[in-house]
């Protein structure tokens, strides 16, 4: 599943320095977008299936910016 897009082939030599293309840095931020739509859509449907655990997952991210202290 991973091969379908080509997110495991190796990167060309020479990419990935400081000199990277500007380019790069917008095919990343299109990787980037697309892996969050791709985490949320999983974490909705997680919810879905799993009411309960979505419920308690709730729960403790509440409480979790309760006793954050800035």
């Amino acid at each position: 599943m991973a091969d379908r897009d080509g997110r495991d082939a190796e990167p060309p030599e020479g990419s990935g320095g400081p000199e990277a293309p500007v380019d790069g840095d917008a095919e990343r931020r299109r990787r980037r977008a697309q892996f969050l739509r791709e985490l949320n859509e999983a974490r909705e449907l997680r919810d879905r299936v799993q009411p309960r655990r979505a419920r308690a997952a709730r729960m403790r991210q509440q409480m979790r910016m309760r006793t954050f202290r800035w």
